[in-house]
């Protein structure tokens, strides 16, 4: 054989060519972000999402070191010019990591977390992102608040969600602007979380101006598993993931399910219960194309206690886990169509698309102010639209040379259109009865896009100019209004980037990120507004590292700014237009992830963030909830005698509840545990919460509210209480 090689060798007169192949594990499936390094020449080489890769300066004979995360160590000899390298699976290990010179670098830090502590719940899966925080305040059902870089991003007017390529925020919402309920995904079948922070990325447009979240679900699912939990508060859960095909090459087929019951630690039951079904079908066609179908359906159904005011537990009158107008809760819904195409045109090129459709329904009442406005019925409201979306992504990627750089390119264009029927808010009583409606009508929000990213390779320092445009069309019916009409307004946003990334080596790199963004407002301020300053601006910076000192030791770092031009915003609870003037927030963050040994991992995150108003004199000018200091971390083990588990904490400091920080939202540290034991098809589990059982408020809100008998209303903090000690047990049998 070593003669072969030899004779091939020589017969080429050991000219260079660009070797090209693919990486796959055992299965079949390609592993993405291979690292391939020639140890002739040393030059190296990633694998794309197909597992392709070209290799440039490599000869017949000669040697490729491979090495990917969760996967052996490779050493493979060229044979031919377009060769299929398997991996076999292996545990995992940091020293395998090489942070790669592009944007999207620190989803490694995701890829780490993900592997060393899997999630159990839809709300944890957004705490996979460094310094992200949520909160729960409505009985479970309602999506969750979100907190990041100094915003109180509500339930997502500053962070761009996406799953499999469907947008997840709602524009217009009957609730919130940007809405975004993730309850309709099962962790289990979560493959992949890629993020980042700021507005740096063109193929991210409305909302990402604090960042995106994109979740990835798996094509294919090795075996089948049944499991259920059980824990406090009358709380039930069942999973199950069913391979249909079994485990063939080209195909793959699974459904997964998932049935939650609980009626959490109020005094009044949640009566919660919510059900997820998903389906999916993916397959290598004969071009190496990967085409796939998803289709899945969610709904949930609660009550809620809602957010309590403080003077009532202080004075005995409720306990923290009270209520006020325990009527308050609701019911909602969605169904997803998703069909996806991953198209290799040539070595060089590819394209990616999908199409999507979703159905949503939502039904939500509350009372903040219990009996503020109306002293006999009380101020409950319900809040209710009917949704269909329907969209698509298409982006090509093409990998060319200028004057011997290399250059990526990426065309990216798509469209979204939303339309509601019935959008409502309305004073009610009971849930049962309307009192009147303050708002109703009909919205049909439409927009469109395209973006050109390039990636300019000058050895160590790439260079990543962009240009995103969106262009969007509001419509909205007031159905209050004595005569039929359509206001309309249109609006055209341009998005320059421009990031540096500097690779020292495998193992240290620096980067400078700059870039405008937005977010869109509600379509019923822009007609009232006449379209003027519906897209605020956002214009951030970042500037850091990402470095490996050790082998098994990863740190990033970065200094990082952004300002955010005038808005006008929809106050959804109450049906008005607030001015919100221009703002900056600056911070800085640190983040370690440290593998001990073998089966031993720590990480943690600290961010320091300093929010201000703009416009506000010193002393006015605190943004109610921007956090302040936060840090997460833990300890997690794997494999340890069939042992594995962990021990996490999460911690937010005091930080101002109005604007001039005469009301304080109090800041709390909670830790939690979990441990697992393998025992041939089975895992046995159990979950512990707030293992110190600490008394934490998870939203807070500086309200004014008036009780039945108060005289005066009151501005203080309203709260919903966190979970106290919460134990649950697992187990899990797998097929």
């Amino acid at each position: 054989m070593k003669s072969l090689i030899l004779m091939l060798v020589a017969l080429s007169g050991l000219s260079t060519y660009a070797q090209k192949g693919k990486v796959l594990d055992l299965d079949g499936n390609p592993i993405e972000n291979a690292y391939l390094m020639n140890t002739s020449s040393d030059n190296h080489a990633h694998t794309n999402e197909f597992g392709f890769f070209s290799l440039d300066k490599t000869v017949i004979g000669d040697v490729i070191k491979i090495s990917a995360l969760g996967y052996k160590k490779t050493n493979y000899q060229i044979v031919s010019s377009d060769d299929t390298i398997i991996m076999e699976d292996d545990i995992f290990r940091l020293n395998e990591i090489v942070i790669q010179p592009k944007l999207s670098a620190m989803n490694v830090i995701s890829k780490i977390d993900l592997e060393t502590t899997p999630v159990n719940s839809s709300q944890e899966i957004l705490r996979k992102v460094p310094g992200l925080f949520i909160g729960q305040h409505a009985g479970g059902g309602k999506a969750e608040q979100i907190f990041l870089r100094g915003f109180d991003i509500d339930h997502g007017t500053d962070i761009a969600i996406s799953v499999d390529g469907m947008p997840v925020n709602m524009v217009s919402h009957a609730h919130g602007q940007g809405y975004a309920d993730l309850h309709f995904v099962i962790p289990e079948t979560v493959e992949k979380i890629d993020f980042g922070k700021g507005t740096y990325y063109a193929n991210k447009g409305d909302f990402a101006t604090a960042g995106y979240v994109t979740f990835q679900t798996k094509d294919k699912i090795e075996k089948s598993s049944i499991g259920v939990e059980v824990g406090q508060f009358n709380t039930l859960r069942t999973v199950g993931l069913f391979n249909l095909l079994g485990n063939q090459k080209t195909q793959s087929a699974y459904i997964a399910t998932e049935y939650i019951l609980t009626d959490g630690p109020f005094d009044s039951p949640q009566n919660f219960n919510r059900i997820n079904l998903l389906g999916k079908y993916s397959a290598i066609l004969k071009d190496n194309s990967k085409f796939s179908i998803l289709a899945s359906r969610f709904s949930s159904k609660w009550d809620a206690s809602g957010q309590i005011p403080q003077r009532l537990v202080d004075n005995g009158t409720i306990s923290r886990f009270g209520a006020v107008d325990d009527t308050e809760g609701g019911n909602t819904s969605r169904t997803n169509f998703n069909a996806s195409l991953s198209k290799p045109i040539d070595e060089n090129t590819f394209l990616k698309a999908n199409a999507f459709y979703s159905n949503y329904q939502f039904e939500l009442y509350s009372n903040f102010t219990f009996f503020l406005d109306d002293p006999i019925n009380g101020d409950q409201i319900k809040q209710k639209e009917n949704r269909d979306i329907y969209g698509m992504n298409a982006e090509l990627n093409k990998k060319t040379k200028i004057n011997d750089t290399d250059v990526l390119l990426q065309f990216g264009a798509g469209f979204r259109a939303d339309a509601t029927t019935d959008t409502e808010l309305s004073h009610t009583l009971n849930r049962r009865t309307v009192l009147e409606n303050i708002k109703l009508g009909d919205i049909d929000e439409s927009s469109l896009f395209s973006y050109v990213n390039s990636e300019f390779n000058f050895g160590k320092l790439m260079i990543n100019p962009a240009i995103r445009l969106d262009y969007f069309k509001f419509n909205y019916q007031d159905k209050l209004m004595e005569n039929y009409k359509t206001q309309s307004e249109s609006k055209v946003k341009f998005s320059p980037k421009l990031n540096f990334i500097y690779s020292q080596n495998n193992n240290l790199q620096f980067f400078v990120k700059s870039g405008m963004g937005f977010h869109s407002n509600d379509a019923r301020v822009v007609v009232q507004n006449s379209g003027k300053q519906i897209l605020p601006t956002a214009i951030g910076t970042d500037v850091g590292t990402i470095w490996k000192p050790f082998p098994k030791l990863i740190v990033n770092s970065a200094l990082w700014y952004l300002f955010l031009e005038q808005e006008f915003v929809y106050v959804g609870d109450a049906g008005i237009i607030e001015p919100s003037g221009k703002s900056k927030r600056m911070g800085a963050e640190l983040g370690l992830r440290y593998q001990l040994n073998d089966w031993l991992y720590f990480d943690a995150d600290a961010n320091y963030t300093y929010a201000r108003s703009i416009d506000e004199p010193k002393g006015q000018d605190y943004i109610p909830l921007a956090p302040d200091f936060t840090t997460t971390g833990g300890l997690s083990f794997q494999k340890v005698n069939g042992f594995s588990g962990g021990i996490r904490y999460r911690y937010l400091k005091n930080r101002p509840a109005n604007e001039d920080n005469s009301i304080v939202a109090k800041g709390y540290f909670i830790s939690d545990l979990n441990v697992n034991y393998q025992y041939k098809n089975i895992n046995f589990g159990i979950a512990v919460e707030n293992i110190f059982n600490t008394a934490w408020n998870e939203t807070q809100f500086a309200t004014e509210s008036r009780l039945q008998n108060e005289p005066e209303s009151v501005e203080e903090i309203h709260f919903t209480p966190g979970t106290p000690f919460f134990m649950k047990g697992k187990i899990t049998y797998t097929f």
